[in-house]
């Protein structure tokens, strides 16, 4: 018979797709009766079930920020999900795009933020954007995206000119809160499930 915490654990598997897999880190939390596996399971479920933010862009977030952890399985499980809620591959290749530029800007912005220096602050970043103009998601979509892995890597310039832009396009501060919360569920799952 089955304990309360390996039912969930099932459970929780079975909700990201994963369920004929084990890993070392969940298994820990069975193995010490852990009660923040119900937590982690009812944080991720609830996340991904906003009122704000629908169930194709929640997946679409979960990925990005899956992606941004260089977690492959939950990238995958993601990606599956993502698919079966209506995201088109070009939209799932956009999730990818935009966690790769994020990325990279966080980090030039970032530097520039912390170095206060005139000649870093106007030093041009060089860095191609494109995909910025004509996003396939929609510019609004986009900039929540990018926001919430701006979010995720800590640069406080890029999250802050994201919130502002998302504001603009129409984004409530309810929908920028849940795709943010979305982001940081995901990255507290993929230090489970690895």
């Amino acid at each position: 018979m089955l304990s309360v915490i390996q039912e969930t654990q099932q459970d929780f598997l079975k909700d990201l797709g994963l369920s004929d897999q084990a890993f070392a880190r969940l298994d820990q939390l069975v193995q010490g009766d852990s009660k923040y596996l119900k937590d982690l399971r009812i944080n991720l479920k609830t996340a991904l079930q906003s009122e704000n933010v629908t169930s194709k862009e929640a997946y679409l977030i979960a990925l990005s920020a899956a992606v941004n952890e260089e977690n492959n399985t939950l990238t995958e499980s993601f990606r599956t999900l993502a698919a079966s809620h209506g995201a088109t591959d070009a939209e799932l290749a956009e999730a990818v795009a935009v966690t790769s530029l994020l990325s990279t800007n966080n980090i030039l912005y970032r530097f520039k933020h912390f170095m206060h220096t005139d000649f870093y602050e106007s030093a041009p970043a060089k860095v191609k954007m494109n995909i910025m103009m004509n996003p396939v998601t929609g510019k609004e979509f986009f900039e929540l995206v990018s926001l919430a892995i701006s979010a995720i890597n800590g640069c406080e310039r890029c999250v802050t000119s994201h919130e502002e832009s998302v504001r603009k396009l129409g984004a409530s501060e309810q929908r920028i809160f849940d795709a943010v919360r979305i982001a940081a569920v995901v990255v507290g799952v993929s230090k489970v499930i690895r």
